[in-house]
């Protein structure tokens, strides 16, 4: 073997080499950029979904006489979240003890009837009192009813100064506001666990889309709604 070979067989083996240390330092930065996601606000506040209680508190006078207009409007709206097909318990406390004992207790039993007008099962209501916390004070209705909804852990802590955060990193309540409103606003929590089964096909409607696409036609619904000026 001459010189010149042996002379290229050591280039070869050291270029070889020299590829293997830096896949071994590519390797290695990988693992530190993964192990900085836990530092993630998503991560630090999931949104979970579990059963929580939907709570309702109405103010109720000691001279009223049974349930008003404004109690019944607000009862009207928090009902209407309530699940006919899982039906859960409904329960309408009133505050025993305090100045409004009578109008409070009236005002829960007519609640209760309502409720079944609005469709909630009469074995799934209850209506119940609680203790006041003192005879001269005037405590509020409380209805409660279970339901699953979306949500984070509860927001608002601070265990360490934010000064001292020398890494530049999330504070521990950092995202956690921001997490909770977006699953407030989730109508139905299913869709964060999975898409949901698609709707059956409308192949009428389908067939008109498709023969006006095959003739170059716009839609009579599309022109009549745009603003602006379509002519070809």
């Amino acid at each position: 073997m001459t010189s010149r070979a042996i002379l290229a067989r050591l280039i070869q083996g050291a270029a070889l080499v020299s590829l293997g240390l830096l896949a071994g330092c590519e390797t290695n930065r990988d693992s530190v950029v993964v192990g900085s996601i836990p530092d993630d606000y998503r991560t630090n506040h999931p949104i979970v979904i579990k059963e929580r209680d939907q709570v309702l508190d109405l103010p109720v006078g000691a001279s009223e006489h049974g349930m008003t207009d404004v109690q019944r409007v607000r009862f009207d709206g928090f009902i209407a979240n309530y699940d006919r097909k899982s039906a859960p318990v409904l329960t309408v406390m009133a505050p025993a003890g305090g100045l409004n004992h009578v109008a409070a207790a009236q005002a829960a039993r007519e609640l209760g009837y309502r409720a079944q007008k609005r469709g909630v099962p009469p074995g799934r209501i209850a209506v119940t009192s609680y203790s006041a916390p003192s005879a001269d004070s005037a405590p509020p209705i409380r209805i409660v009813y279970a339901a699953m909804r979306a949500g984070v852990e509860k927001c608002g802590r601070w265990p360490a100064d934010l000064n001292s955060n020398l890494e530049n990193k999330h504070y521990a309540n950092f995202g956690c506001a921001s997490q909770n409103n977006l699953a407030m606003q989730v109508a139905n929590p299913a869709d964060l666990l999975g898409p949901r089964q698609p709707s059956e096909i409308d192949a009428e409607n389908r067939s008109e889309v498709i023969e006006a696409y095959r003739k170059r036609e716009i839609s009579g619904e599309l022109t009549g709604s745009s603003e602006v000026d379509i002519n070809f």
